[in-house]
């Protein structure tokens, strides 16, 4: 245990007489580098963080007040998103990731777009409904509100500023979707999320300076940590005392009216749907040489995993390990092979909240506040949810013989093999069953119009796969998204074990 060599309360002091000493996180690495932790803590009273990336777990309470004749809400809905009304009369909770109802939309405005406009002042349309009693006869609503025309608009973020999170590359042949932006096939792309020695809880890895009650930089706003985030967990890998992986999280809450829209943006990821994006900064003051050292890491002592988004379950691949030097410099090698990385967080905005963090506690507006709680530092892992029902994979499916074509099999041979067996599909393989494409029974008929001959001038050479460990619901999402209606299966050497069609499914699912 490090001995305590200044107090919140004194620090606090030094910031209004205008004497604390405030640093950011970046400044503080080559701070401690030059002079050493103990004379860095001894000189040094606040060191300031900063991440502005995408938080989907955020949304915020409102309270629209009563209209005259007054309503109870039971459905609401803000520029067409919908807002949760099972609170009160006129209380509502707008989730972040809530898509507009209006299917022309979808996904490109949602929850998070709203949140971003009533902070810029817009007007939004207030569309309820409900079922009318007698001390609330009205039964629908539709009028135009501002941030400024209702009674309060709290935001309250379940999860956000994760201590650390996996970088993401796909290994499949087709471009995936997901919350961490496009991935590339092939491994193409990696993208990462963290904002590195800048990201706040990075800097106080076992949680001695926050928790309940801190007071922080929300969104241009001074906020607080309520308490711990959902899916908070401190039994996880550590390198350098900091967590390799998912591992702290913060539930956080600020005054909407009192936020600056430079820090908070409704945005969509492509095919996905809508998120946050969340400025946030903290404090760390620095009250022994621990923190000194704890608060001076760099880039290059932060390890995250790159995982394979490729493997649809909760558990995914470990490609590698990287820093976030490597991860930040653009580029960075997988399997021999350089590919460009990419950040979903800023680090430019990362800075400027530490430095505007900086700044409010230079001129004395901003003081730090002792937790009423410490986060927990220990005992806490995520529990995963458990389907009862068992799900069942591509490998219990009851499969056909399996059929096979080669690249030398004439366009007759195939045919004859299609018509013969009752099917539309014949994966083509090498002498070792490897897969090196599909032909289908339009393929062959488009080959006999055309007086083709050639079995590997007609098949199609990028094929989409199933592999035998994933559950078929994924694979019928896969079948649904491609406008296929079958794809072969292949096990961990590319060789090909089986057909899974859109009618093997259709059977499991009806029961047949």
């Amino acid at each position: 245990m490090w001995d305590i060599m200044k107090t919140i309360r004194e620090i606090n002091q030094k910031i209004k007489d205008g004497d604390a000493v405030v640093v950011t996180a970046a400044e503080m690495t080559a701070i401690v580098r030059e002079n050493g932790a103990k004379q860095a803590a001894e000189e040094i009273d606040v060191v300031t963080t900063g991440t502005f990336g995408a938080m989907c777990s955020s949304g915020a309470f409102l309270n629209f007040g009563h209209s005259d004749p007054p309503i109870k809400m039971s459905r609401t809905y803000l520029n067409g998103v919908e807002a949760y009304s099972g609170l009160a009369a006129v209380d509502a909770y707008l989730g972040a990731t809530q898509p507009n109802r209006n299917p022309d939309i979808g996904l490109e405005y949602g929850g998070s777009h709203v949140i971003e406009d009533l902070i810029r002042g817009n007007e939004i349309e207030l569309v309820a409904e409900a079922y009318g009693t007698d001390c609330y006869p009205l039964t629908e609503i539709k009028t135009q509100i501002t941030l400024e025309s209702i009674n309060e608009a709290v935001m309250v973020n379940p999860r956000n500023c994760y201590q650390n999170y996996s970088s993401a590359t796909n290994s499949t042949d087709e471009t995936l979707y997901t919350y961490m932006g496009t991935l590339l096939p092939n491994m193409g792309n990696v993208s990462y999320s963290s904002a590195g020695e800048l990201s706040p809880l990075l800097n106080d890895p076992y949680f001695q300076t926050i928790g309940t009650g801190s007071r922080i930089f929300l969104c241009g706003a001074q906020g607080y940590i309520i308490g711990e985030g959902t899916q908070f967990a401190t039994e996880v890998e550590r390198k350098n005392g900091v967590p390799v992986s998912t591992a702290g999280t913060l539930m956080l809450k600020g005054n909407m009216k009192e936020m600056h829209s430079d820090y908070v943006r409704g945005a969509t990821m492509p095919k996905y749907g809508s998120t946050l994006y969340v400025g946030a900064g903290i404090p760390i003051p620095i009250l022994n040489e621990e923190l000194a050292q704890q608060t001076a890491i760099s880039d290059e002592e932060i390890t995250c995993r790159i995982v394979d988004y490729g493997v649809p379950r909760r558990s995914k691949p470990i490609v590698r390990e990287a820093n976030y030097h490597e991860l930040k410099s653009g580029v960075i090698e997988l399997n021999g092979e350089e590919v460009p990385t990419s950040p979903l967080s800023s680090q430019k905005k990362a800075l400027e909240i530490a430095l505007k963090l900086k700044e409010w506690i230079d001129k004395g507006e901003f003081l730090l506040t002792v937790p009423v709680e410490k986060l927990p530092n220990k005992g806490r892992t995520v529990k995963p949810l458990e389907i009862q029902k068992p799900r069942i994979l591509v490998k219990d499916l009851k499969g056909e013989t399996l059929i096979l074509a080669h690249p030398t099999d004439a366009i007759s041979e195939v045919a004859r093999k299609m018509v013969q067996n009752s099917i539309n599909h014949l994966p083509v393989v090498d002498e070792g069953n490897k897969l090196l494409g599909i032909v289908t029974s339009w393929d062959v008929a488009n080959a006999v119009a055309h007086g083709k001959n050639k079995l590997t001038d007609v098949m199609t050479k990028k094929v989409i796969i199933a592999r035998e460990e994933e559950p078929v619901d994924v694979i019928a999402r896969r079948i649904d998204k491609n406008k296929i209606s079958g794809l072969p299966v292949i096990d961990s050497d590319n060789r090909v074990k089986g057909m899974v069609t859109a009618e093997d499914i259709s059977r499991l699912i009806g029961g047949d």
